[in-house]
């Protein structure tokens, strides 16, 4: 478990992290979102130790990072693929890891099969290592010592779509067996699709946090579905009268209510539905209305393409 009870870190007048505070449970994967920059990163290395706080404190078993013997039997940490000795090999960099940890030789190995690098690869310097590479044996370094908790840094960055489906399974995995994982990331939609519970950042401070049903749930107020049916102006007359909002939208119609509200109404009316989905705002569109002051491009809808000088810029 990682406890975080009301983290600040400040650099003179500018304040990175903002009495953050949130625990990532044992058996979960909780994923921390927030646009660059929004104290993502400077949260987890104050969580290891390399960054101190300047208020608050983490505690990671009960215990601050610093305190915990061997740390790498107990924490895997993954903060930047590229920070290890650019002139070593693959197998070179989990070697001294191994050793520093008092592990088998043969958990090398092991690491290695784990993340599909091959014997070729694992000879070959860290200079020499592509960027997916580099993640994977990252991710092997922090998995070398069998943690029960693991703190990744956008571990996705530089893997390809089956290197992605391959981190996401592993760590599914690892949180099954009774890790705890938080998993850091500005990719929405692969997070979403991994993690019990997120938490948004966005300035340095959390914004909203919870599973993606309480966080698209909120009050319930603005719930909306999009419905089809064999006969749209049946259900219309039928949703109508039963005290909800309908407007046509494309070849359907937009209900103001929930979507089991709206095909128990078809169904009672019985009126056959060839479609019904939810109208809500997505994840992401929430996560950007909510951090919407920390996006360099804003949130301002479609972009539009700058007009240009010819021969100049825009």
């Amino acid at each position: 478990m990682i406890t975080v009870e009301g983290l600040t870190k400040t650099y003179g007048a500018y304040t990175a992290v903002d009495d953050v505070s949130f625990v990532a449970q044992p058996g979960r994967v909780t994923g921390f979102l927030g646009p660059n920059g929004a104290g993502k990163t400077t949260t987890m290395r104050i969580m290891v130790g390399l960054t101190p706080a300047s208020r608050g404190r983490v505690t990671i078993g009960g215990h601050p990072y610093r305190e915990i013997p061997n740390p790498g039997r107990h924490v895997g940490v993954l903060l930047d693929a590229s920070a290890q000795h650019a002139g070593r090999t693959g197998r070179e960099i989990l070697a001294l890891g191994a050793r520093t940890m008092g592990l088998p030789s043969s958990r090398v190995d092991e690491m290695l099969a784990l993340v599909s690098l091959t014997d070729d690869e694992a000879k070959r310097r860290l200079k020499n290592y592509s960027l997916g590479m580099k993640q994977r044996l990252g991710i092997a370094h922090a998995l070398l010592g069998d943690p029960s908790v693991l703190i990744l840094d956008e571990p996705a960055n530089g893997l390809d779509p089956a290197g992605i489906r391959w981190m996401r399974t592993l760590l599914k995995g690892y949180a099954d067996r009774g890790g705890t994982v938080l998993l850091s990331s500005h990719l929405l939609h692969e997070v979403e699709m991994i993690a019990d519970e997120m938490i948004l950042i966005g300035r340095g401070r959390i914004v909203a946090q919870g599973d993606k049903k309480t966080l698209l749930s909120g009050d319930g107020a603005n719930a909306s579905s999009l419905v089809t049916a064999l006969d749209n102006d049946a259900l219309a007359r039928a949703l109508t009268a039963a005290g909800h909002t309908v407007e046509k939208a494309g070849e359907g119609l937009r209900v103001g209510t929930d979507t089991t509200t709206a095909g128990r109404t078809a169904l009672q009316a019985g009126v056959v539905l060839t479609d019904l989905r939810s109208g809500s705002a997505g994840l992401e569109d929430l996560f950007l209305s909510l951090t919407a002051d920390t996006q360099r491009e804003g949130h301002a809808g479609p972009a539009t393409v700058p007009a240009t000088q010819p021969g100049g810029t825009a």
